[in-house]
């Protein structure tokens, strides 16, 4: 799909095949990138290597988002951001739950990591809802004063962010390896028998991988307002659910896929993890990006994506705060998720 994608682009084939070409393409880019961050990580050790995989986590979505504020789409990105914490939490987290609790009766996670996620999770919640409620509440605000406020929480937030990494990888990290001890243990006695992975090649791989999916975003911001259009696709649908799906794509189909193995901890450590790292990392950068860019990105967002956000994270807390999950839970989730979705189809307008 990459030369596909180009040549459409070059020849004018449209920009509807240019759009679906260059999402096809970012998908197994998506899951490369993946791939050669979790074969480095094996190699420069657990720490620097969960720091890798909290910085590459969305590095397909981050990537897509910077290219689409570069074009001036703020309402795109925003719209991106919110739709990547709602997916993560209700379809991601619904699917684990759905087919991992159709393998098994009942699945068993860490519910101490479960309410310090549910905790980050609320925080992030008021952070992008502050900005937007000081704009709502107050008359005549400049843009300038919400973006600099939106800088100072998201300076707020990087630290945060920062500090829910000591805390996994350094202070706490016996809450987190519990789910997967025995896991570490089997790695531990492959390791003996297989050799390393080879860091050049890997890194290799992740820097061409990059470098195709910011090219191919590039190619699928330029076709996105007129291909959804031809769709007949709103920019708050498109941003809210079908660009989180296709940067997410390879991370959803991880965490569906270890939940199936009755992995589950692992499993929300990836959903709940993607969430809070949208919310608490990618968002505060691309706010302090726009503003040393000069394009307007702040935190006032579309009031109907908060009121989502904040319907996802509360059910969210309130089925994984006891540390079990089955089908039925997860079909609740998947639920919730497909009636924003269809609130946002209908929505008309971005406010």
């Amino acid at each position: 799909m990459i030369p596909v994608s180009i040549a459409a682009h070059y020849l004018h084939w449209g920009s509807l095949v240019v759009f679906a070409t260059a999402a096809l393409a970012i998908l197994p880019l998506a899951a490369w990138m993946g791939t050669a961050t979790e074969e480095i990580a094996v190699v420069v050790g657990p720490t620097l290597g969960g720091l890798m995989n909290a910085t590459f986590g969305n590095a397909t979505e981050l990537i897509i988002a910077l290219v689409a504020l570069n074009a001036g789409l703020i309402d795109v990105v925003k719209a991106s951001l919110t739709g990547s914490i709602i997916g993560n939490l209700l379809l991601v987290m619904g699917l684990a739950m759905l087919l991992g609790g159709l393998r098994y009766k009942e699945q068993e996670f860490q519910p101490i990591v479960a309410r310090v996620n549910a905790s980050s999770m609320n925080l992030a919640v008021i952070a992008l809802l502050l900005p937007t409620a000081v704009n709502i509440t107050s008359s005549g605000i400049e843009p300038l004063t919400l973006q600099v406020l939106s800088v100072a929480v998201a300076i707020v937030l990087i630290s945060v962010y920062t500090l829910t990494l000591l805390f996994s990888m350094k202070t706490h990290t016996y809450l987190y390896d519990a789910g997967v001890a025995e896991e570490e243990l089997a790695a531990a006695s492959l390791a003996h028998e297989t050799k390393k992975p080879n860091l050049v090649l890997w890194s290799v791989v992740l820097l061409i991988c990059t470098v195709l999916v910011a090219v191919e975003s590039e190619l699928l911001v330029d076709s996105l307002e007129i291909a959804t259009e031809k769709l007949g696709l709103t920019a708050l649908f498109t941003g809210v659910i079908l660009l989180p799906i296709i940067g997410n794509a390879a991370e959803h189909a991880t965490a569906v896929t270890v939940a199936m193995k009755d992995k589950m901890d692992l499993s929300l450590s990836v959903a709940v993890g993607s969430s809070l790292q949208i919310a608490l990392f990618v968002a505060p950068v691309l706010v302090i990006v726009g503003w040393l860019t000069g394009q307007p990105m702040d935190l006032n967002f579309n009031p109907f994506e908060l009121v989502a956000v904040a319907v996802a994270v509360l059910i969210t807390n309130s089925i994984s705060s006891d540390g079990r999950s089955n089908w039925l839970e997860g079909t609740l989730l998947l639920a919730a998720y497909l009636v924003l979705g269809l609130a946002f189809y209908f929505h008309p307008v971005m406010a």
